[in-house]
């Protein structure tokens, strides 16, 4: 006998449970223009066993089933979360690797079916992207469940019905607002060429992009960083990463001239997957700013590279390099009418003893940046107490700090496990501790969002690539679940995770929030939130249950249903 239940996207369904270890979902509430994401698990009874696999197709019923896709939802070996595995910070961790976690989705086979055998509980995402015109009202969504193993295996045979569920949609009479957080997932353009092993800029190649980024935006990503030159990230003192540099350099008897072919057709990507925001990549090294990115230039006719770790940051050569090509991007951006769209780096998470050293790059390109958004990753809250940036980003364990300085516009990231109680998406945390930091970006105010690992597939330090269907943490290096977002198909599509998926159902979240603050006000809100929780929202406080998470967005759905 075959056992299906409809459960929430909060839950991760692991082989060796059990489908009674879930709670059906009976009802749930929508916006429309919301992707509202669920799950239809399975399992044979615990008195069958069929050690040949047999396929089922699930078919889905009622006026939603044509807006819904279906995927897989795979598992990928874990085998290092955080360290000390004895450590109190590691709470609010559903199991501790090594094994197998729930993570990849992937199309049904043939588009249409799955197969199953023995004992496991496995899952099938199920994603309904909700018209912004659907009328509002309760819409039924009956699965049916067909054994189809004769039709496969022989093309004879009628489907036969082997399990059936359903739940209730109410669709919502409010469309969700456009989101207003700027968010960038870090894009790693070297590490696909690497992966399908094209030639960088090919057609190919750029093909290859084009679809990370769109699946990207689908995820809430709206700022794309951009590799003017080879990214100056996780990258060994001397070491190099494959060359990546959108903007062509030429020297000529001590004068730099600039080719930004290649630069407009990214711009050009990016306008059509529904990037706003274009992120420029580090103008310096990592961790401190005291030396150059990869440079390659054409220097009195001969391509070699022109800068990097042998520069001296602060010297005179580069000094007066990165003046002209500053000068001379913007000119051009401006000419295009995108300089308003471009964000800038200085130097990634530099520490409170490179201080000095990232205030003396800083100075190489304020005046000429004075009118652009210069933003970097740090958590030493005296880069802007002294006033050195008026746009840092914090790690959100250190937010506080910075809000407490008085702090406008604040921007967050995270990388690493989320320690101490804080939100993250690693494989090893829930998915409702995933979703919960999407409540918690709005009561903070915070207007914009980084994460460094969009789809880095490299070990530390980017000694080498790895696999990342089977190296989930670049090789020992990061917690499982910290380097990427989406995985690479072999067609050139990225698939998405569950984690990323998730996590913007809870920017989702927060565009609902900010529509029920129009309707009512900020304090009314985040007071219906903590009425839910029963306790004081703040970056540690995460929802404890899928429950939880979900009855929080059903009181905002309910406030803005009670308003239109």
């Amino acid at each position: 006998m075959l056992n299906v239940k409809i459960i929430s996207s909060q839950d991760k369904v692991f082989f060796d449970q059990s489908t009674d270890d879930f709670k059906s979902l009976e009802r749930i509430s929508v916006l429309r223009g919301e992707r509202l994401s669920l799950q239809l698990i399975y399992a044979f009874d615990h008195n069958d066993l069929h050690r040949t696999p047999l396929f089922y197709s699930p078919v889905l019923g009622g006026e939603l089933a044509k807006y819904a896709t279906l995927r897989g939802v795979k598992h990928v070996p874990v085998m290092k979360y955080d360290g000390d595995y004895s450590n109190p910070h590691l709470v609010d961790y559903l199991r501790l690797p090594p094994g197998l976690f729930p993570d990849l989705l992937t199309p049904l086979a043939g588009g249409k079916n799955f197969a199953i055998c023995d004992r496991m509980t496995e899952s099938i995402w199920i994603e309904i992207d909700i018209p912004e015109d659907m009328a509002a009202g309760k819409y039924e969504l009956p699965i049916r469940v067909d054994l189809v193993e004769e039709q496969i295996a022989f093309g004879t045979g009628e489907p036969e019905e082997a399990a059936s569920c359903s739940v209730e949609i109410e669709v919502i009479g409010a469309t969700l607002p456009e989101q207003k957080l700027m968010h960038t997932e870090w894009f790693h353009a070297d590490c696909l060429a690497q992966y399908y092993n094209v030639p960088v800029w090919s057609e190919r190649h750029w093909e290859i992009i084009e679809n990370f980024a769109r699946v990207a935006v689908k995820g809430g990503v709206n700022m794309l960083l951009t590799p003017v030159f080879t990214l100056p990230l996780d990258t060994s003192v001397g070491g190099e990463r494959l060359t990546t540099q959108l903007v062509g350099i030429k020297r000529t008897n001590g004068r730099y001239t600039f080719n930004f072919k290649l630069l407009d057709r990214w711009v050009d990507m990016c306008d059509r997957v529904g990037i706003k925001y274009l992120e420029i990549s580090h103008l310096f090294t990592q961790w401190g700013a005291t030396h150059a990115p990869k440079i390659m230039a054409t220097v009195d006719g001969e391509y070699k590279k022109l800068f990097g770790w042998e520069t001296d940051a602060h010297g005179e050569e580069y000094k007066k390099f990165m003046r002209s090509f500053l000068k001379a991007l913007l000119k051009h951006m401006k000419a295009r009418g995108d300089d308003e769209r471009c964000f800038f780096h200085i130097s990634d998470e530099p520490n409170s003893e490179q201080l000095k050293d990232y205030k003396k790059s800083k100075r190489i390109v304020d005046n000429i940046l004075k009118d652009h958004t210069i933003m970097d990753a740090l958590s030493h809250v005296e880069y802007f107490k002294k006033g050195i940036t008026k746009t840092p980003v914090p790690l959100v364990s250190h937010a506080e700090e910075f809000i407490e300085a008085g702090i406008e516009n604040l921007w967050v990231y995270y990388c690493g496990g989320g320690r101490g109680g804080y939100s993250s998406r690693v494989y090893a945390k829930p998915n409702y501790n995933n979703r919960s930091l999407g409540m918690q970006l709005y009561k903070a105010g915070v207007v914009g969002f980084l994460h460094w690992g969009y789809n880095f597939y490299n070990t530390r330090r980017s000694f080498d690539s790895v696999n990342p269907f089977v190296e989930v943490n670049g090789e020992h290096w990061v917690p499982a679940g910290d380097a990427f977002m989406v995985y690479p198909a072999q067609n050139g599509e990225a698939l998405e995770s569950l984690r990323f998926v998730v996590f913007n159902e809870g920017l989702q979240d927060m565009r609902a929030m900010q529509l029920c603050e129009s309707l009512y006000s900020k304090d009314e809100v985040v007071s219906a939130i903590e009425e839910v929780l029963g306790d004081t929202l703040t970056f540690t406080r995460c929802a404890k249950s899928s429950e939880e998470m979900l009855a929080v967005r059903e009181k905002i759905n309910e406030m803005i249903k009670a308003k239109v």
